[in-house]
């Protein structure tokens, strides 16, 4: 196997597979931001996240949050921070420990979480309903087949 250099690195096999899995993801969250600025719901896309997340839960523990929505620690302080600010979510410490904070939605986050979530699964939806489902089944396993690789 000849060693990888500057040169011939670009020249691997997997190159086009992870350009291609680069660009889906970014048209994706372009078209999934532009989707939260025409609700008018002035939710930024990782505030919509931990919305659409607690949505339907009695509230659930920054880590968990964390890992549903891929949002890093420090990211996801300023999320909450800014979502309580605006009155949406509501925090509490867990008795007997202090480190475990829970996340839940309050009365006006679940309005907002009753009213965003289905209007954005219907923006989204016009998109992905114009695969099959077996296109979006072998999609499915093949991104599960991927993420298990890393």
């Amino acid at each position: 196997m000849a060693k990888l250099t500057a040169t011939n690195a670009s020249e691997q096999p997997f190159i086009p597979l992870m350009q291609e899995l680069a660009g889906a993801f970014q048209a994706f969250s372009l078209y999934d931001a532009e989707g939260l600025r025409k609700s008018g719901s002035s939710l930024t896309p990782s505030q919509a996240r931990v919305i659409f997340t607690l949505g339907g839960t009695d509230g659930m523990t920054c880590k968990d949050i964390g890992d549903l929505t891929l949002i890093t620690k420090g990211t996801l302080t300023g999320v909450v921070d800014r979502l309580e600010e605006k009155g949406l979510v509501e925090r509490w410490s867990v008795e007997g420990d202090g480190r475990k904070t829970i996340v839940a939605l309050t009365r006006r986050g679940v309005r907002v979480y009753q009213k965003e979530f289905p209007r954005h699964i219907e923006f989204l939806k016009e998109k992905f309903d114009r695969l099959g489902a077996g296109d979006r089944k072998k999609a499915v396993e093949l991104l599960q087949k991927i993420k298990g690789l890393f």
